[in-house]
């Protein structure tokens, strides 16, 4: 299943979120109590949605130079088994956590309180070595944002921003003048079917610059991030690459410039010995002259995510099948569009087209069906193949047809070879089991009429310009691009 969920939707029923939230809030409140609250460029890093109607803010350049190097990041990003992990070095001294880059999100977030974190409905993982935590008590750079900071109005943006902190006891005067010195409320955030409640904090935050100094790092005073003490479904924090305030390239100034990623296939996930390569800043987006660039769409509704239009979908040689037009427009409330998420593992897209998507490919494919397989993992194609002496590198072409996406303005992007078709596990008397690792989208009219996820993405660069508004896509080796990076141990 996908890490993170493609629904739009809050819980179910008014109930349950009641309960979890009042439970959370006090549960955070009583453990963040103990805490100790002291009052040209680019970057390359290494790898709920919700409505807000502020306007994307002017970029705020908090990056301290520590010497005269070009401003830029870079970062390795670590495949694990549903997403690509960055490591956030936060706090003084410094504390090393592990996060999800999600560019379908804003807020950056960690888990708080080693002993006091609490995971809800999380059984699948209990003692999941990733699930390092943040100690505030333990920085002395760390203290808990105001009411009167914009980050704190962004975290609860409703028709009245102002609701949370007159809550907690900020006069209307000092909410117009911008000087409440009241702790910013705490918050809830969703994402989809998981939610996680904290305090908005703010710390020092330390990325690699690109030079040849390979120790060179920039540090980012009074970086806003959410201090979580309790989640639903959301074991690992995020942090968040979209394009509202409280997003990490916001909050670097990297707004107008933009930033692009080369995600490993999963047979590299769990290696410690190579990474992703994620760049922010002008050298992602420079030299790019070979890539196919589309257009980012500009969702009324979800203004802050990245948006690309699909037009049609090809299967092997075959004839090209339309998309229908909810993957390249919005209604008139702001649903539609192919959302672009690192966030979510697995293409998601609609039927019936989705069903005519299947009805193509199992037409094109000669193998027989692993159908205990797709009612065991919840896939809709599965297929047995020969596999020689079970060696998985005896397979050396697998005949499964090509798919090609059309996307807007002539580009089209072939997948590479595995990034449809995947092994379920190890081969077992001559035979391994692939599966289709294409989803549906839920029955909604709201949000998002597609999602393209980050398998599909694997051995592609792709490349977030956010000055031209448009993504590029160009299928490479991401292997090679880390090894020349340095980002892969040998």
């Amino acid at each position: 299943m996908s890490r993170k969920m493609t629904s739009f939707f809050s819980f179910s029923t008014c109930l349950f979120i009641s309960f979890f939230l009042s439970s959370a809030l006090l549960h955070f409140n009583q453990c963040y109590a103990k805490e100790r609250h002291p009052s040209s460029s680019s970057l390359v890093l290494s790898l709920t949605r919700r409505k807000t109607s502020l306007s994307i803010p002017k970029p705020s350049y908090n990056l301290v130079r520590k010497d005269s190097e070009t401003l830029d990041i870079r970062e390795p990003l670590r495949e694990v088994r549903d997403g690509y992990l960055i490591s956030l070095n936060i706090g003084t001294p410094p504390q090393i956590i592990q996060v999800y880059m999600d560019t379908g999100s804003d807020l950056t977030w960690v888990p708080c309180g080693s002993l006091s974190f609490d995971c809800i409905d999380c059984d699948d993982y209990k003692d999941h070595k990733l699930m390092s935590s943040f100690s505030p008590s333990f920085s002395s750079s760390s203290y808990r944002d105001f009411c009167a900071s914009p980050s704190c109005i962004d975290i609860h943006s409703s028709d009245n921003p102002f609701d949370q902190c007159t809550i907690a006891g900020c006069s209307l005067s000092t909410l117009l003048k911008g000087t409440c010195s009241r702790p910013c409320p705490s918050f809830a955030y969703t994402y989809g079917e998981g939610i996680v409640s904290g305090t908005l904090t703010r710390d020092t935050l330390r990325v690699h610059g690109t030079s040849s100094n390979p120790n060179s790092i920039w540090e980012v005073p009074k970086f806003v991030f959410g201090c979580v003490g309790t989640t639903y479904r959301e074991p690992i924090g995020i942090v968040g690459f979209g394009k509202g305030p409280l997003s990490l390239t916001s909050q670097l100034g990297f707004l107008q410039k933009g930033f692009s990623h080369c995600f490993l296939p999963f047979k590299f996930a769990n290696n410690p010995n190579i990474s992703s390569p994620l760049v922010v800043g002008d050298l992602a987006i420079s030299s790019k002259e070979n890539f196919q660039f589309t257009p980012m769409l500009k969702s009324p509704m979800y203004p802050n995510f990245y948006y690309i239009g699909l037009e049609a979908i090809t299967v092997g040689n075959g004839a090209t099948t339309q998309v229908p037009l909810t993957l390249r427009e919005f209604d008139s409330l702001g649903n539609g569009g192919m959302l672009i998420d690192s966030g979510t593992t697995y293409t998601h897209l609609p039927n019936p087209f989705y069903s005519d998507l299947l009805t193509a490919l199992r037409s094109s494919i000669n193998y027989p069906r692993a159908e205990d397989i797709e009612a065991r993992t919840g896939f809709d194609l599965c297929y047995r193949l020969p596999c020689p002496n079970n060696n998985i590198n005896s397979l050396v072409t697998d005949d499964f047809p090509s798919v090609t996406f059309h996307f807007l303005n002539n580009v089209s992007l072939v997948l590479p070879n595995g990034n449809n078709f995947y092994a379920m596990g190890a081969p077992r008397n001559s035979t391994v089991v692939k599966c289709l690792l294409f989803q549906s989208m839920e029955d909604s009219d709201e949000g998002p009429a597609g999602i393209f996820g980050n398998f599909q993405q694997q051995n592609v660069e792709v490349v977030y310009d956010l000055e031209k508004e448009r993504i590029g896509f160009q299928t490479t080796d991401c292997a090679s691009i880390a090894n020349s990076q340095g980002l892969h141990k040998t």
